[in-house]
């Protein structure tokens, strides 16, 4: 029997100047990124691409989660970048490295165009089993 369960395979993050965006994303996530034209930028992500996209609509108003392999170090390129979150979650600070009352170990940023990302340790993902 075919498994009919859709994949997601891109997210699109609204971003107000695409540049700068790819220089922050390319820098934060350690990785190289593509131009593929009208606007657009591409981060591989795993099986999901992270599309940076040119327009004018808000920030998307939910984080978005990565799950990585050396938090630490995601960590420090955020504090490097200046993008540590100054929210709470349960509170703690969102910016900072913290244990997470369901047990995932991450820290938020935000980008430059104000969208929120949380990078969490792939060793305690949480995911409701």
């Amino acid at each position: 029997m075919a498994d009919n369960t859709p994949n997601i395979y891109r997210i699109i993050i609204p971003v107000s100047a695409p540049e700068k965006a790819f220089d922050f994303y390319s820098r934060l996530l350690d990785t190289k990124g593509r131009s593929v034209g009208g606007g657009r930028y591409y981060f591989d992500c795993g099986a999901v691409i992270l599309a940076l996209l040119d327009n004018k609509k808000p920030p998307n108003s939910e984080y978005v989660y990565f799950s990585v392999s050396d938090l630490e170090a995601v960590y420090a390129r955020a504090k490097e970048l200046v993008c540590s979150s100054t929210d709470e979650v349960h509170g703690a600070s969102a910016g900072e490295i913290a244990v997470r009352p369901w047990g995932e170990r991450s820290f938020c940023a935000y980008d430059p165009s104000g969208n929120g990302l949380c990078f969490v340790d792939e060793k305690t993902l949480f995911t409701g089993e």
